[in-house]
């Protein structure tokens, strides 16, 4: 019977030796290029495949990777932001193709994640969406980093923060959207969610709205901002609040999908019609977006592509490789909630 191929056939194939056929298939830094190639195609023709569980026992890792999301109130029982979810079949995707499992559990802010997940062998690395409250939350980014935990995270990409970042142009998408709305002559844009450093991505969005007003020649009016969370109810509170208010506006740029479609459910309510009184823009492009009544206009952020930045990044940062936080662009989708 013919005996399994080994990795020291395909040292012995490829002119190398097998710590390097052994760092070519695991991914390792060290190895080049044309020498990788001809490693994996050797392993190709002789049908070769990695002992994961002996890898795993030389090496120390799990070649799982841990992703934790962070529990948003939600209407129902997932609590979990609708973008993240879809950015998981993206996540489990890349990180099959990167030989890598994943594991899926909330954020346990009591939990110490370093000693939980990579110090117990649990997973290589950590993949974090959404934070809350980022005042609240910095602390634990920096006790990450201190602790040299491999991780990445979705969020504003700043370059004071704390590890690796990968994320979408919040204030270019933002942007975009007030200039959208400008061109069809809305004046006075009203903006709904919380702009403080305690929300990065939402201040990254008002800021990108303020600098498309100031390019107009339009000065920001502090009444025509509402705190909100990403919630419609949250949407709809702050909605109500600029109706209260006797503010004069035309349009709405909200923060999210999720406080666009509370927004316009409180607008309706008060015999506004959308987009003739009063025209609406999301962020997002979560599902929901188009079948919203009317179907919202919203900032697209690429699902697909940031699942596959954030398993990318953190499998690179694992192997010791030069890696970086991203910025992923925006694109605006028009629908009717603004007429055209």
């Amino acid at each position: 019977m013919q005996r399994r191929p080994t990795s020291f056939d395909i040292a012995h194939l490829a002119g190398v030796s097998q710590p390097t056929v052994s760092r070519a298939l695991r991914g390792m830094n060290g190895v080049k290029p044309a020498t990788r190639m001809r490693i994996e195609s050797i392993a190709k023709q002789l049908n070769y495949q990695v002992d994961k569980a002996a890898s795993n026992l030389r090496t120390r890792h799990s070649q799982t990777l841990a992703l934790l999301f962070f529990e948003d109130p939600t209407s129902d029982d997932s609590l979990i932001n609708p973008f993240f979810l879809s950015m998981l079949g993206s996540i489990i995707r890349t990180s099959a193709e990167l030989g890598h499992d994943v594991l899926i559990s909330f954020q346990q802010l009591s939990s110490d994640w370093q000693s939980q997940y990579e110090d117990a062998h649990r997973a290589d690395g950590i993949i974090l969406l959404g934070y809350g409250d980022y005042e609240l939350y910095r602390s634990r980014l920096q006790a990450l980093k201190d602790a040299g935990t491999h991780f990445v995270r979705w969020g504003s990409v700043q370059a004071e923060a704390a590890g690796l970042t990968v994320g979408c142009d919040n204030h270019g998408g933002a942007k975009e959207a007030t200039r959208h709305l400008l061109r069809l002559g809305r004046r006075n844009i009203a903006f709904l969610g919380t702009a403080s450093s305690h929300y990065p991505e939402f201040q990254d969005r008002y800021r990108g709205h303020v600098a498309a007003l100031k390019d107009a020649g339009i000065a920001a009016r502090s009444g025509l901002q509402f705190d909100a969370i990403t919630t419609e109810d949250s949407g709809a509170d702050a909605a109500e609040a600029l109706l209260a208010s006797g503010e004069h506006f035309d349009a709405i740029v909200a923060a999210s999908d999720l406080i666009a479609i509370g927004a316009m459910r409180a607008l309706e309510a008060a015999g506004k019609r959308i987009p003739e009184d009063v025209a609406v823009v999301g962020f997002d492009d979560i599902p929901a977006a188009s079948i919203a009544n009317p179907p919202l206009t919203t900032v697209m952020q690429d699902p697909r592509l940031a699942g596959r930045r954030l398993v990318e990044t953190l499998v690179g940062r694992i192997r010791e490789q030069p890696v970086g936080s991203t910025l992923l662009p925006t694109k605006l989708v028009v629908r009717r909630s603004c007429g055209s």
